[in-house]
């Protein structure tokens, strides 16, 4: 009898367990990143100075050959020059305005994307991100 209700108890606690590891929509925790918005294209290289200097029209611009970069099918990415870390962003429309632009992210990270939760500009060169 009392193996019996032991089995009924640890069988309760092994489900309240699942379930509440099973519930969608829990709130992740916001992190905090910062570095660059780039586009995917010239992030691979670190830099956009490769493009910038094949495709003249980029100008020498970072925000010029962000941008352009997207209009050809490129996507927004954030570069972490400090830790070396490209994400790849969930809401591009949340980005598009910082193009070019160091930036500090308030988000979450699903599905291997950056969903940002806010956005501001950080006013800090490559490489020295806060």
């Amino acid at each position: 009898m009392f193996l019996k209700g032991l089995n009924t108890m640890l069988f309760s606690l092994l489900m309240a367990g699942c379930l509440g590891l099973a519930q969608p929509g829990q709130a992740q925790q916001l992190q905090n990143f910062s570095g660059e918005i780039m586009d995917d294209l010239c992030a691979k290289d670190k830099s956009h100075q490769g493009m910038m200097e094949q495709m003249k029209s980029m100008s020498n611009d970072p925000v010029t050959c962000t941008k352009k970069c997207v209009e050809l099918g490129a996507h927004y990415v954030l570069y972490d020059h400090k830790k070396d870390t490209v994400y790849k962003i969930d809401n591009q429309e949340k980005a598009e305005p910082f193009a070019g632009k160091q930036v500090r992210i308030q988000g979450t990270v699903q599905k291997n994307k950056l969903k940002i939760a806010s956005i501001e500009a950080s006013g800090s060169p490559p490489g020295t991100s806060k």
